[in-house]
């Protein structure tokens, strides 16, 4: 544990060590800022609640949280680090946690930072805080199955643009896999059991049932499942790459 935490606060520092960190922060704020009071429709709604807030977060990580990933891995191959790195007395399972924890950790302190939309919804009526909590903790664990993904993407190339790219097709695919216009394209071929697994591996779907204030355990299995079999893949293809 103590390795994962030197490599975790060696990631964590590196963020706030070069304009990345401040500008996805800036960006974030200001697109979930006018995409809940415009596109939101916020104050129209009339509503003491963030359900509006909280919609547009899948969208927003789809293609924010591939810009943090892409750097992980493939800016390590790219300058050759990635070898120093393997040399340390630490195992690649724990510079993997390293990595991906400390980039949760900054998707964390950036969402944290909307923390003014809950102020305001207090301020001007009386809202259920816990559907609130709720929803920060699957906006969270959602963050969390987005920079899993996106690691795996990073480790599999040294260009940071092909990973991020690579990181934003991957998470639409878990994104909109419970669409109806998804699923009518398998029904017409495709067994229902199948079909019914597809659904059941949309982002969107659990995350609503969190956001709603219902912390099912089903959804919860869901999204630690998607975040460790990712980390589980990543090392794995850190192991087989390194040497490349």
């Amino acid at each position: 544990m103590a390795n994962t935490l030197v490599i975790f606060r060696r990631e964590f520092q590196a963020y706030f060590s070069t304009p990345l960190a401040y500008v996805f922060i800036v960006i974030f704020l200001a697109l979930t800022g006018a995409l809940t009071f415009y596109m939101g429709n916020f104050f129209g709604r009339g509503q003491a609640d963030l359900q509006s807030f909280f919609f547009f977060h899948p969208w927003l990580y789809l293609f924010l949280i591939p810009s943090v990933t892409m750097r992980l891995w493939a800016e390590e191959r790219k300058s050759g680090t990635i070898e120093v790195l393997m040399t340390l007395p630490v195992t690649t399972t724990q510079a993997v946690l390293g990595k991906v924890l400390a980039a949760w950790a900054f998707v964390v302190v950036t969402v944290t930072l909307t923390f003014p939309v809950w102020i305001t919804v207090n301020y001007l009526g009386d809202p259920d805080n816990g559907v609130i909590v709720a929803g920060y903790v699957g906006s969270f664990l959602m963050a969390g199955a987005y920079l899993a993904i996106g690691a795996c993407a990073s480790a599999m190339t040294r260009n940071q643009v092909i990973a991020f790219i690579v990181a934003a097709v991957l998470c639409f695919l878990f994104l909109t896999s419970g669409l109806e216009i998804v699923l009518a394209f398998f029904r017409g071929w495709a067994p229902a059991f199948l079909v019914d697994v597809i659904a059941s591996m949309s982002f969107l779907t659990h995350f609503a049932n969190i956001a709603k204030g219902v912390i099912d355990l089903k959804d919860l299995i869901y999204f630690a499942s998607v975040i460790g079999f990712a980390l589980f893949v990543n090392v794995a293809i850190v192991e087989f790459r390194k040497g490349a």
